[in-house]
């Protein structure tokens, strides 16, 4: 059960504070000088580097997509220097200062399991398979901030059609690229790596549910989980796994990176939900990055008409 703890804090405390209280977390704090250091002893300046890792290609004969929200966008700066992605260090300027170290190509991604066409496809390959759209989404974080950002993807749907699951697919599990070499960040124990992520079938079916590989009409940086991640809106960030390397279709509900460190934290659903605190802080609130007042976090970030008959009678104070 969820003891709700309601507290307003800064998002720049709520990593410490997570990784102190979990136990295979307390290394971090001592190991996180080390891969900075890392960074320097490359040889490379810090801020070219990091502005290297942020350029992209521009992606062309973009649509735009109804689905869109009309908010203002988060500066292209917001999106691309503060992060949540692990892999590539937990501070929220980590992701940008070490994406130099993840090269993506060449680059495959994995699609098998229940279906009747497995393949690997080519990352190239797998993002021409449906056109690609820009998507305004709001994406809010567990840790009670959000950001409005310009995706650029397809539906994933897109790709479970082509694949063409069996009766027995009920969930899709989603695996990110194990490679402490190119993700710094799994040298440190603080995830079971790979990280894994999964979906019930009806809503990675969801025509909201999108494969990302750009943003701001450009190719995805490292630091937001180039080449290839997924974008579920209607859910806290961290279901939106980064840099797949493997897509598999399941019977059984799959095992999911958070969940494993603190399932009492983190549950497999994950929808944004006001009224279910995470136990350290409130989450009927947030703070949209560049703003300095918080403002009422909406039901489902926002997109409860599109999303909530997929858990009509479901508790979702239970079902987290």
């Amino acid at each position: 059960m969820l003891i709700k703890k309601p507290r307003d804090i800064k998002p720049s405390e709520i990593t410490p504070k997570d990784l102190y209280l979990n136990r295979r977390q307390f290394l971090l704090s001592a190991s996180a000088t080390a891969i900075s250091a890392g960074a320097v002893l490359s040889g490379l300046d810090a801020s070219v580097s990091t502005q290297r890792a942020m350029a992209g290609e521009k992606l062309g004969d973009l649509r735009k997509s109804s689905f869109s929200t009309s908010e203002k966008l988060n500066s292209f700066k917001d999106i691309t220097t503060y992060n949540n992605f692990y892999e590539l260090g937990t501070d929220k300027g980590d992701p940008a200062e070490n994406a130099k170290y993840l090269t993506t190509r060449p680059w495959t991604v994995a699609v098998e399991g229940e279906i009747k066409k497995p393949k690997s496809y080519d990352i190239d390959a797998l993002t021409k398979i449906a056109p690609l759209e820009e998507r305004i989404y709001r994406l809010r974080c567990v840790e009670a901030w959000s950001m409005v950002i310009p995706w650029v993807g397809f539906p994933l749907s897109a790709l479970v059609k082509l694949a063409e699951p069996t009766g027995n697919a009920k969930y899709i599990q989603f695996v990110t690229l194990q490679d402490p070499k190119r993700m710094p960040g799994q040298k440190i124990p603080v995830l079971e790596w790979p990280y894994v992520e999964g979906l019930r079938m009806d809503e990675a079916m969801h025509p909201l549910t999108i494969l990302s590989v750009g943003l701001y009409g450009e190719t995805l940086p490292a630091q937001n989980g180039a080449p290839i991640r997924i974008v579920v809106p209607w859910k806290y960030g961290f279901k939106s796994i980064k840099s797949i390397v493997k897509i598999r279709f399941i019977e059984k509900q799959p095992p999911t990176a958070w969940n494993l460190m603190q399932p009492q934290e983190y549950g497999f659903y994950s929808n944004v939900n006001p009224e279910v605190d995470h136990p350290r802080w409130s989450q009927s609130t947030e703070r949209r990055i560049g703003e300095f007042f918080r403002r009422k976090t909406l039901m489902f970030n926002g997109y409860g008409e599109q999303v909530a008959d997929l858990y009509r009678g479901m508790d979702l104070k239970k079902n987290y």
